[in-house]
């Protein structure tokens, strides 16, 4: 043994003549890749981020983002006398984005950031549930596999909750596993926060704590540890005490919130569901038939058979809950399922040999993705309407004193009065005809029309009509009969203009 080895100096070691730095520098240094191993779940993060972003200030507003923008441009008073009545179940969301949009503007695309945000960080939480049951491999391909998901760049382009709750979810599965391996209060805490967040963002998705009462059960009966059921159970106590209140109105609510879901046919699920579930077909299959793979291995069937619970039993709850005197099942409803999908999905392909296969999956996704993501972009891809020119149209024809009557009826669903207000600039200020009492007024989404027609018109001397569909013979096409009568009477002078999907009809005296 050397003097140098003996008294602890250090050796110093002499490259070989010739020798050159290896290209990849510092990657090939076990401390940088120790540091890139904690740091997987970011890179996931920013794909989805990237991802949720790039495109989305071109998507015009649909139904239900118009309904979020109904609701918030409100003083707050005003939105918690809506809460009372109606969306109990997104007043939480209603509440953020209200304030968000009081900082930061109502552009489509400062509307949809805060979804992005919250997708992107469901995105981290996939890749580090998925490195804590299967490795460090596995979680890049998981977090890659649930960016190149097409719902999942659908949903963080839109301004409703659905996102929060996905990374709710994927939070609490995460933390769940964590509490289980190593009990501790701030553990739970953290958990019965997660759980909390899921239920007042949407509380059907609640049902995924079966799942995780699966889970902890499992593990009980492998290690026969007492504290994880304890400590289970106290936070789920503890996260449901403030979602039970919004539970209560919102069963109250449910009535005139879910009336136009049927029962849901196992039809329906084979040929609808798993498409709106991924944004494609396609996508949807290859994620199925890679889920499987992992039960082919003795060491990943326990974490697969973990995350498969939380992937598989929230939608099977919810078909046979539907099947009563409400229905909930609805692919957006089950979104928060798609973290799970991914890490079991991510688990298979890593788990192909040889390891060629892991790229041909990846590429196959984002292939088969391809015209989900693109079709996502497209600025008609919620709705099949142009307000935004129709909204243009009128303003370069506005006169102060003009009325408008955007069609209503069956279709009031479609919001075109609250989709005008949106795109018209700040200065076009209309009065809308047939209308007795606003929104904020009777604190609902939809106005109260008013019983006569032509006395609501009056002295009106022009006004906007706007009807669903191209211009033809009937520019009153979808209006009640009383109301088309008046509009017919009182203004016999017309100029149609078409946009995409809406006619724009200026009536005159």
């Amino acid at each position: 043994m050397s003097a140098s080895r003996v008294s602890g100096a250090p050796l110093t070691v002499k490259r070989p003549v010739g020798h050159r730095a290896s290209p990849g520098g510092d990657f090939e240094n076990p401390g940088f890749l120790t540091r890139a191993a904690r740091l997987v779940w970011l890179w996931p993060a920013l794909l989805t981020l990237v991802y949720g972003v790039y495109g989305s200030g071109r998507i015009e507003l649909w139904r239900d983002e118009l309904a979020t923008w109904n609701a918030i441009d409100r003083s707050p008073r005003e939105l918690l006398d809506l809460l009372g009545n109606v969306d109990a179940v997104t007043g939480v969301y209603y509440l953020f984005i209200q304030q968000w949009t009081s900082l930061f503007g109502h552009s489509p695309t400062v509307l949809r950031l805060p979804s992005a945000l919250a997708m992107a960080g469901a995105a981290a939480f996939v890749a580090l549930t998925a490195r804590k049951l299967f490795g460090t491999r596995t979680a890049l391909v998981a977090g890659v596999l649930f960016t190149l998901i097409p719902s999942v760049s659908r949903f963080a382009q839109e301004a409703r909750g659905y996102a929060f709750v996905v990374l709710a979810v994927a939070a609490a599965t995460f933390l769940l596993l964590r509490a289980i391996d190593r009990p501790t209060v701030g553990r739970w805490t953290l958990y019965a926060v997660s759980v909390c967040a899921a239920g007042l963002f949407h509380m059907v998705s609640l049902v995924f704590l079966g799942s995780h009462a699966l889970i902890v059960a499992g593990r009980w009966w492998a290690g026969r540890e007492r504290r994880p059921l304890t400590g289970f159970a106290l936070a789920v106590v503890v996260a449901l005490v403030p979602v039970l209140p919004l539970v209560v109105l919102g069963q109250r609510q449910v009535g005139r919130q879910l009336d136009w879901l049927g029962r849901p046919s196992l039809q329906y699920v084979a040929d609808v569901f798993w498409r709106g579930l991924f944004g494609s077909s396609w996508v949807s299959l290859c994620f199925l038939a890679l889920a499987v793979l992992p039960l082919a291995w003795h060491r990943g069937r326990r974490p697969a058979f973990e995350i498969g619970v939380v992937a598989v039993l929230p939608i099977l709850v919810l078909w046979v809950v539907s099947q009563g005197s409400s229905a909930y099942f609805l692919d957006r409803y089950l979104l928060f399922t798609l973290p799970a999908w991914s890490v079991l999905a991510a688990a298979g392909l890593t788990a192909l040999r040889p390891r060629v296969f892991l790229a041909v999956g990846l590429v196959s996704v984002l292939v088969l993705g391809l015209y989900g993501q693109n079709h996502i972009r497209k600025p008609f891809s919620r709705e099949s309407f142009d307000a935004e020119s129709a909204a243009a149209v009128i303003a370069k024809g506005y006169q102060p004193g003009d009325g408008v009557a955007p069609v209503r009826g069956a279709v009031r669903y479609l919001q075109f009065n609250i989709a005008l207000d949106y795109y018209l600039p700040e200065d076009v200020r209309l009065k809308d005809v047939f209308v007795a009492r606003s929104t904020t007024e009777v604190d609902d989404l939809y106005s109260e029309l008013c019983t006569d027609p032509a006395a609501c018109i009056g002295t009106l001397r022009r006004v906007w009509v706007v009807t669903q569909g191209s211009p033809g013979n009937d520019p009153f096409h979808g209006f009640p009969e009383a109301e088309a009568k008046a509009l017919n009477s009182a203004f016999p002078k017309r100029t149609v203009t078409g946009v995409p999907g809406m006619t724009v009809t200026l009536l005159e005296r």
